[in-house]
C-alpha cells in the first residue's frame, strides 16, 4: 500500500471527512483491521482564508509548496489536496516534487464522464466558481459546466466560509443550498458537483432531483485506488 500525503487543514472540516472517508473505503476494500498509510499536514486555515481575501495567492502558494516537500520527505508516495480551492495553486504546490499529484477536478471530470453525464451544476467557493482553474479542468473532459448566477454564487461562497467551514449546518442554509441546485437544474445541469469539499454537508442526491458528485468521496477513492496499486 502507498503512503497518501495530505495537505489540509483548508479548512479543518474538510480535512476530518477525507480521513474518516479513507479509513470506511479502506476497510471496505481490505476488511480486517485494514486502515490506510496516510501521512496529513494540516494547516491553519485563518492564515490560508487571510492571504485569499487580501489576493495574495502567491504567497499561498509557497506556504503549501514547502509543506508539500515535507510530506514527500516524510514519506508519501503521493500527494492529495484535500480542498477544490486551493487547487488554484497546485502547480505552484508541486515544484520541485517527484512524486505524482492526484487532481481532484480530474478525478471528477472522470466520474462525471463514465456516468455519461455532460452538463454539471457547480456549487463550490467563489474562487472556484468564477476563475477557470476549476472548469477549465471540467471543459478539458468535454463537460459544458453551468455555475450559479451571481446572487447564487454570492450566497454558496458566505455559506462555506462563515458556517461550513466552521462545522456549522443550519437547516435555512440547506434549504437556500438546495434551491440554488434546484435553479441549477433548471438551466440545464443533469448532475450536480459539490465542488468544495464541505458542501456535501448541506448536499446529497437525498435532497436533490439529479445525480450528485460528491468531490471529497470522488477524490478519496481516487487516492485509495492509486494507493492500492502496489501489492501490500
Amino acid at each position: 500500500m502507498k503512503t497518501i500525503g495530505i495537505l489540509g487543514g483548508m479548512s479543518a472540516a474538510s480535512t476530518q471527512i477525507y480521513y474518516r472517508l479513507l479509513c470506511q473505503l479502506t476497510q471496505e476494500h481490505l476488511g480486517g483491521l485494514h486502515s490506510p498509510e496516510l501521512l496529513i499536514r494540516s494547516l491553519d486555515f485563518d492564515r490560508i482564508e487571510k492571504l485569499q481575501a487580501a489576493d495574495h495567492w502567491w504567497e499561498a502558494g509557497e506556504i503549501l509548496n514547502r509543506e508539500a516537500l515535507a510530506l514527500e520527505r516524510g514519506g508519501a508516495d503521493f500527494i492529495i489536496l484535500a480542498t477544490n480551492t486551493m487547487h488554484k495553486l497546485s502547480g505552484q504546490m508541486m515544484n520541485g516534487l517527484s512524486i505524482p499529484f492526484i487532481h481532484i477536478a480530474e478525478a471528477t471530470a472522470h466520474s462525471i464522464t463514465e456516468a455519461g453525464l455532460v452538463a454539471p451544476g457547480l456549487m463550490a467557493t467563489a474562487f472556484t466558481m468564477e476563475q477557470d482553474f476549476y472548469t477549465g479542468k471540467l471543459v478539458e473532459a468535454g463537460l459544458t459546466p453551468i455555475i450559479p448566477e451571481e446572487a447564487d454564487r454570492q450566497n454558496t461562497h458566505r455559506i462555506i466560509y462563515e458556517e461550513l467551514c466552521k462545522g456549522i449546518t443550519a437547516k435555512d442554509s440547506e434549504a437556500e443550498y438546495i434551491a440554488i441546485a434546484e435553479r441549477l437544474v433548471n438551466r440545464g445541469a443533469d448532475c450536480l458537483i459539490l465542488g468544495c469539499t464541505e458542501v456535501g454537508m448541506l448536499i446529497s442526491e437525498a435532497n436533490v432531483s439529479v445525480p450528485v458528485f460528491d468531490t471529497t468521496q470522488i477524490h478519496c477513492a481516487a487516492a485509495l485506488q492509486y494507493a492500492l496499486e502496489t501489492k501490500m
